[in-house]
């Protein structure tokens, strides 16, 4: 994927850090209601790391973002939220500092009294406005919390941002468990997979995946294309889509792709019946109809039973699956049916030992979640932008910098 060697990068275990004090950068945006965190995935993703620190003997220095404050401090986006639910997912006490990135006197004193084994959790890094700048000033801050740094935040690597690219430049830096996981697993889909090799590329538009799209096509032997996605290209290739959401403009690009994709020996394979309905809600009436028989008043929600049937089909004569989006407007009945069935298809080979099977991407995640397999699958990132650049052969600035 990149033009850089990645295999440079070293990681935590590669570290001696009893003694040390280790400033970790982890993704701790986490969904919260009224001030309860609702969903732990990303704090459980990040324990393991924070727990070996300490375990070793180092103090463990937590920074990360939460929400958009804007260089601002507004206090219902501070991390002191995150505190016990954190302290949860590791297992060990942690101790919120509050924290004026402007005024370091503070810190400094919280450090000194910290012992080997102790975990700080800080305030937002996103509370000062140099931090989205990648402001140099504020990387050194970062820096001078301790004497090496690992980042563990994949999530956030996409971004120059002075705890992640610019504090990199400042200490010796290793990429922490989850992030080596997270990189691990992507290039051993994208850049030495067992073949023949394939991805799901499903969402809204196709548009927002030009380059997605455009990149899988010359690492990958089939590409299934489906969601709102998969209507520009049928609409590229001649069939009336009726109401169904399509990008018209797009359909020159849907050609090109999949004439490049042809050059490439890449198999597009597009959906072949549909699942419509004439409003898009829960419960709505549906039929089952050929893609070349879509009336003009329905648009289509999922893929029919055909499709399914034949993608499952593509999946069991793959031995990796790449996937990044659903195949319909899943988070509604019925139209949830092609992602799950193809979803439990995919989880039942990679149990089997058949299938390597990774995927990412908000939607994506909260899909399997519904179709109950995340768990069976060989690896789910949790990233968001950070998964997509990676697929569009991006260089992330925050891996970049262990290099």
């Amino acid at each position: 994927m990149y033009n850089v060697d990645l295999s440079g990068i070293k990681t935590m275990d590669q570290a001696q850090v009893a003694g040390q004090t280790v400033v970790v950068r982890a993704d701790l945006n986490v969904p919260m209601e009224n001030g309860h965190v609702t969903d732990t995935t990303r704090l459980d993703r990040f324990a393991p790391t924070a727990r070996k620190l300490a375990e070793a003997g180092a103090k463990v220095v937590v920074l990360s973002h939460f929400a958009r404050p804007k260089g601002e401090v507004v206090p219902a986006m501070s991390l002191r939220g995150v505190e016990g639910p954190l302290a949860a997912a590791i297992g060990r006490e942690v101790s919120f500092v509050e924290t004026d990135w402007r005024d370091m006197t503070r810190v400094q004193h919280e450090l000194n009294d910290a012992k080997p084994g102790d975990i700080l959790l800080f305030e937002n890094t996103r509370f000062h406005p140099g931090e989205e700048k990648n402001d140099p000033e504020l990387a050194i801050r970062f820096a001078s919390l301790g004497t090496m740094y690992v980042n563990d935040a994949f999530s956030c690597s996409h971004r120059a941002h002075a705890s992640t690219e610019g504090v990199a430049r400042n200490l010796p830096s290793y990429a922490g468990l989850s992030l080596a996981a997270e990189i691990d697993a992507l290039r051993a889909a994208l850049e030495s997979p067992k073949r023949p090799v394939g991805a799901v590329v499903g969402g809204a538009k196709v548009s927002t995946k030009i380059p997605v799209l455009t990149n899988m096509l010359e690492r990958v032997d089939v590409l299934i294309i489906g969601g709102g996605m998969a209507n520009t290209f049928l609409f590229a290739q001649g069939h009336d889509v009726g109401t169904s959401l399509c990008e018209p403009d797009f359909a020159d690009t849907a050609r090109e792709i999949m004439a490049k994709a042809e050059g490439a020996g890449c198999r597009i394979v597009l959906p072949v019946d549909a699942n419509v309905a004439t409003e898009f809600k829960a419960g709505a009436d549906a039929s089952v109809v050929a893609i070349d028989a879509i009336p003009a008043n329905s648009m289509m929600l999922d893929i029919g039973p055909a499709s399914i049937a034949e993608l499952q089909t593509v999946v069991a004569g793959l031995a990796t699956l790449l996937w990044n989006g659903p195949m319909g407007a899943f988070e509604i009945e019925p139209f949830d049916k092609g992602t799950v069935a193809l979803a439990q298809k995919a989880a039942r080979l990679t149990g089997e030992g058949k299938l390597v099977t990774i995927a990412g991407g908000g939607d994506t995640v909260a899909a399997l979640n519904q179709a109950g397999v995340s768990a069976q699958f060989s690896y789910i990132s949790t990233a968001g932008g950070a998964f997509l650049e990676w697929l569009e052969g991006r260089e992330l600035p925050g891996i970049l910098a262990l290099t």
